[in-house]
């Protein structure tokens, strides 16, 4: 996507509309790098904050969610059209996401795991973007109480789907659900 010249990129927010979308997914999947990046410029941000939410991380998230455009590069002839295209790709997303977290799982509990950082370690840095206040609460989660909570509660999944993507229990996605919820009031009332 590096020959795109940017000046012929027209605003994405000028030209999305389900029809224009449509229209960009069927260049995007016959190969054309200008409609597949006006794609990019309609989504990249929300995949970013799903990456940055379940990560907790500004360069996992910034790498999982370039990832996650690769992989939709090479799986755009893939879409059908049965769903709306950004459900599809939020889907892709998830997956992305999930496969970085099963592949670096030894490294999420050491990094992440909220038992083994002090507090020092989970305050937010510099670095990290401009994010509601919730956002903090929400990295401060152990890992489990966070996918879930992002997936159910911003996401929009249910616990039967939850369950499913991370191999647990119904029961146990719910459980961890309110554990978040419970987590998230305290960490709100202490401040």
């Amino acid at each position: 996507m590096d020959d795109v010249n940017s000046s012929t990129i027209v605003d994405a927010k000028s030209v999305f509309n389900e029809a224009s979308e449509k229209q960009l997914v069927s260049r995007a999947q016959q190969g054309d790098q200008e409609a597949f990046y006006q794609l990019y410029q309609l989504h990249h941000k929300r995949v970013y904050a799903l990456c940055f939410r379940i990560l907790a991380n500004v360069e996992s998230a910034e790498d999982v969610c370039q990832e996650v455009f690769v992989q939709l590069w090479q799986k755009i002839g893939n879409f059908r059209g049965d769903s709306k295209f950004s459900t599809w790709l939020h889907s892709v997303a998830t997956n992305v996401v999930l496969g970085h977290l099963r592949k670096n799982k030894n490294w999420l509990q050491r990094v992440f795991s909220i038992e083994s950082q002090n507090s020092e370690s989970i305050e937010p840095s510099s670095e990290m973007p401009d994010l509601p206040e919730l956002d903090k609460h929400i990295m401060k989660l152990p890992e489990k109480a966070r996918l879930v909570f992002v997936l159910f509660a911003v996401e929009g999944y249910r616990h039967e789907e939850i369950a499913g993507m991370l191999k647990m229990a119904v029961g146990t996605s719910k459980a961890q659900y309110h554990r978040a919820r419970n987590l998230l009031r305290e960490s709100i009332s202490d401040e």
